[in-house]
């Protein structure tokens, strides 16, 4: 039995990358919903919030970032036109007219910021300031901007759609990056 010629072995050129999409007002889980049954990798981040009426309180979930979700797919896929097929999808978030992969990192940091239930909160977008990553604890591995002021603030970035979370970060030990 002879083997394959390299030309004729299928190949793998672009390895699967989180990229963030933009959703209809209030729809985000409803895509997400959809994009899981047609078995498309996703991530959305929700955050607990507290709401309070005059006679109870709950506690719901709130996407973290209204009106983007994360896809995990190869751009040539047939995959992507699903998700653009997909109800309450309304476009991949861009850069000069081609969709932004959001680095990986980004989207574990994120996973492990919200599965630890770390109190966070929405921050002004920052790309500039001093990069440092949190060593031992829960968040170990947790990198982002340090920003000094009252306190000291872990500012994590996605740049690809321009928003930011912060996190207190009161006694953990920081290194330079």
């Amino acid at each position: 039995m002879t083997a394959l010629p390299a030309l004729l072995a299928p190949q793998n050129l672009e390895p699967a990358q989180w990229y963030a999409i933009l959703t209809r007002y209030r729809f985000e889980r409803k895509v997400i919903a959809q994009l899981a049954r047609k078995e498309v990798q996703t991530f959305l981040p929700l955050l607990d919030e507290v709401h309070r009426w005059s006679d109870r309180r709950q506690t719901l979930q709130i996407p973290l970032f209204p009106g983007y979700a994360f896809v995990c797919l190869e751009l040539s896929s047939p995959a992507r036109l699903d998700v653009l097929r997909t109800e309450g999808v309304l476009r991949f978030v861009t850069f000069g007219g081609d969709p932004t992969a959001v680095p990986g990192k980004q989207i574990e940091d994120l996973k492990k910021l919200l599965s630890h239930k770390v109190p966070c909160s929405l921050h002004a977008f920052l790309t500039l300031g001093r990069r440092v990553r949190i060593r031992g604890g829960c968040l170990d591995g947790l990198e982002g901007i340090l920003e000094q002021n009252e306190e000291k603030s872990l500012v994590i970035s996605i740049e690809s759609i321009q928003r930011s979370v912060a996190i207190k970060i009161e006694g953990y030990e920081l290194e330079l990056i």
